[in-house]
């Protein structure tokens, strides 16, 4: 990666040069455009707006992921909901949705491509929503299996789209604080679904908690239609310079990928380099380009980490209630382990917010202290009970 003289020095200067400063430290700088000093209070609001928003719908992804984990065990124990289920088929039907995520997730850059992320969002908040309701009428195992494989497919492309609304909102001094927070969402959405169906499920049952997944499309899609704009970068690709113009007014978002940094910025009167064009370098070099020179390894790397955390992450979620009430704790209380698990991700997240984003030193902080922790719950699963 490049880097960029925090300030020139003057041919007469005798002062050796300040050390070079990376290019991520652009990102602090309050003076680009684009960033939250030069937004005006109005552009703001419809900043907070998009954000706000996709932190919502980000929540109604993780519940409706999570939400499977909470009644897996009754539909277990009871053949009368949608018949014999035995725990191989039981993992075999919540991995459906997480299929179904993976696909979205893939398929959502490409169409999003040519249709504008804008279409993406509202589209995959109407799809799972839909899914969710279509499962919450399930009359089998067979029907209900299919159901969340498409409404996972709806989850993933929400998931993936959202990534690129908030790093082209997010003020760009902010952008890394605002990812945190809008990706929290995710395991506030397990919170959720743990209390709802701790407080709700002997109430409602399972399909009550299904078509609570489904009220987005009342309570969020309509505020998603009118205050999410299209990408402007995405219109400019397109021609559309009126309309990417129009959106840059209203949001503050810069045009102008890389700015300069001014003289006036740095309080230097010497030439300034302008931004660095690696990011978009990279960024057009697609797939291929993570596994050649110095992405290599960490592309590899950080792939491990991401299976690893997404398989325990994914795989407690859907099992963890199930497991407690083999260790003897009862139906209610076990769901409250599921409470736990996903509010300790919330406040992770929130921690890394606080801590300026999530750089990779607080990244790979986080994964060791979480896989210590796994490994003493492991421990003590094994230890052998006394009397």
């Amino acid at each position: 990666m490049s880097t960029i003289p925090d300030r020139a020095a003057s041919p007469q200067s005798a002062e050796p040069a300040e050390p070079a400063e990376t290019t991520d430290h652009l990102l602090q700088d309050t003076h680009l455009p684009g960033s939250s000093a030069t937004r005006t209070v109005k552009q703001m609001a419809e900043t907070y707006w998009i954000l706000a928003l996709s932190c919502a719908a980000l929540i109604f992804d993780g519940y409706d992921i999570v939400v499977y984990g909470t009644i897996v065990s009754r539909l277990l124990k009871d053949p009368s909901q949608l018949g014999s289920l035995n725990a191989a088929q039981a993992g075999t039907i919540g991995s459906y949705a997480l299929i179904g995520v993976m696909i979205g997730a893939l398929a959502a850059g490409a169409v999003g491509d040519h249709i504008g992320r804008r279409k993406i969002v509202l589209g995959s908040i109407a799809w799972f929503s839909i899914g969710m309701a279509l499962t919450a009428v399930s009359m089998n195992f067979t029907y209900f299996g299919a159901m969340r494989l498409l409404t996972g497919i709806g989850l993933g492309a929400l998931l993936a789209t959202l990534g690129a609304v908030v790093a082209e909102f997010a003020p760009i001094d902010k952008k890394n604080l605002f990812n945190a927070l809008v990706y929290s969402g995710i395991p506030a959405g397990g919170v959720l679904a743990s209390i709802i169906a701790l407080v709700a499920l002997p109430i409602v049952g399972w399909r009550g908690l299904f078509w609570i997944g489904a009220l987005p499309l009342v309570i969020l899609l309509p505020f998603a239609w009118k205050k999410i704009p299209e990408s402007p970068k995405w219109l400019e690709a397109k021609g559309r310079h009126e309309e990417a113009q129009r959106v840059a007014e209203r949001t503050g978002v810069a045009l102008d990928g890389a700015p300069a940094r001014s003289s006036s910025a740095t309080g230097s009167t010497g030439s300034i380099e302008s931004a660095p064009v690696a990011p978009q370098a990279v960024e057009r070099v697609g797939f291929r380009g993570l596994f050649t020179g110095s992405y290599l390894v960490p592309t590899i790397l950080l792939g491990f980490m991401s299976f690893s955390g997404l398989l325990l992450t994914y795989g407690l979620n859907t099992w963890l209630p199930r497991i407690m009430e083999s260790y003897g704790f009862n139906a209610t209380y076990s769901l409250t382990f599921l409470l736990l698990l996903n509010t300790g991700a919330v406040i992770g997240g929130l921690v890394i917010a606080a801590l300026a984003g999530p750089t990779a030193t607080a990244a790979t902080a986080f994964y060791v202290f979480a896989g210590v922790a796994v490994f003493g719950a492991l421990v003590c699963a094994l230890v052998p009970k006394h009397d």
